[in-house]
């Protein structure tokens, strides 16, 4: 008697989740926010949370750094609703997005004034919370509490993509993913499976040249010995961005630069930066002393540095600004389109 497709699937639905935390069992990477599987040792909300927002859109490797600078500094949810705006900006420069640092001031503050200092443990009030969605109120219940939530991050639809053949394009197939991925969550580890699918995606599944000989799913993959592999999840046609170009001003005296705060709201919202004009699509036709080209998520820019002369007309500045010392710019928590502008300056004046 022959064997029906859903027959296989239902004993791959079984078998999926046993099989994968096996493998996780073995294999975990060693990060310096997760509990390593078996130990015993009990989630800190505050850590999973914190780093699931640095990883928005950054590299593991970029983030950790960031992270473990951020949890000797601030330790505790109460200590970072405590901290001053400037100084969480200035601690979060390089890392991009400059939104989630906000968003980070913000839900700390509402979980320290709305839930007594501690992360509500169900999907739906942690994504009440300022600046959580629903990819972060998923990972936070499931990893901190033990929640049976359906995580998906792009590790995980790249899995679930590939295990399942899912061809139709992104964004429609996140459904498709949803449906498959939900009944394998198991609900005695449900934190463990999603970070077993993470460090899956991450290490074996990967986007190109994935090791699929060694892949604990393997067996039951649907993509599996397709040459176009790689091809899944597919994608939508990349949009040709919008190109902008600014100017930033270089007003020195004494061996200082003016630097302004830009306002709270906007690109870069917050950050310190150089002053200047707002980025246009025409090019300016000054020359500059240096240019930089930097990339946003929704646009290109280049943006040309120029000398004005001081006093800078404060007034009329974006945000209150100040004089840094030139020497002692590392310290100012630029953004990395001004640290890049004014390290290539520097770098040719010598």
């Amino acid at each position: 008697m022959s064997v029906q497709t859903s027959d296989i699937d239902e004993v791959s639905a079984r078998d999926f989740a046993p099989r994968l935390l096996a493998w996780y069992d073995r294999a975990a990477r060693v990060l310096p926010w997760r509990i390593a599987p078996g130990s015993g040792a009990v989630p800190d909300p505050y850590r999973i949370w914190l780093a699931e927002v640095m990883l928005q859109q950054t590299t593991v490797a970029a983030v950790a750094a960031y992270f473990a600078r951020f949890t000797e500094r601030w330790p505790t949810v109460a200590d970072l609703a405590a901290a001053e705006d400037a100084d969480v900006m200035a601690a979060w420069a390089g890392l991009g997005y400059y939104a989630r640092a906000r968003n980070l001031l913000a839900c700390a503050r509402a979980v320290v004034a709305e839930h007594d200092g501690r992360f509500p443990d169900s999907e739906a009030a942690l994504r009440a919370l300022p600046g959580i969605g629903d990819y972060t109120a998923a990972s936070v219940a499931a990893i901190a509490f033990g929640r049976p939530a359906v995580v998906i991050d792009a590790n995980i639809e790249r899995v679930i993509a590939r295990h399942r053949l899912i061809e139709t394009p992104l964004p429609l197939a996140k459904r498709e993913i949803r449906a498959a991925l939900a009944p394998l969550v198991p609900p005695d580890r449900p934190g463990d499976f999603a970070q077993a699918l993470m460090d899956l995606g991450a290490t074996i599944c990967t986007p190109r040249g994935p090791a699929c000989a060694i892949c604990p799913l393997l067996a039951d993959c649907r993509a599996r010995g397709r040459p176009d592999i790689e091809r899944l999840p597919l994608k939508p046609p990349k949009k040709a961005k919008p190109h902008r170009h600014g100017l930033a001003h270089w007003i020195e005296r004494d061996a200082q630069v003016w630097l302004v705060r830009r306002p709270d709201k906007g690109m870069l919202g917050g950050m310190r930066a150089l002053p200047g004009g707002e980025w246009t699509d025409a090019r300016p036709s000054e020359s500059g002393i240096a240019e930089v080209d930097h990339g946003f998520t929704h646009f290109d820019l280049t943006l040309k540095l120029v000398r004005r002369e001081p006093p800078p007309e404060t007034r009329d500045a974006a945000a209150e600004g100040i004089w840094w010392p030139i020497s002692d710019l590392d310290a100012a928590g630029l953004p990395t389109l001004y640290r890049k502008l004014i390290d290539k300056m520097l770098e040719r004046d010598g």
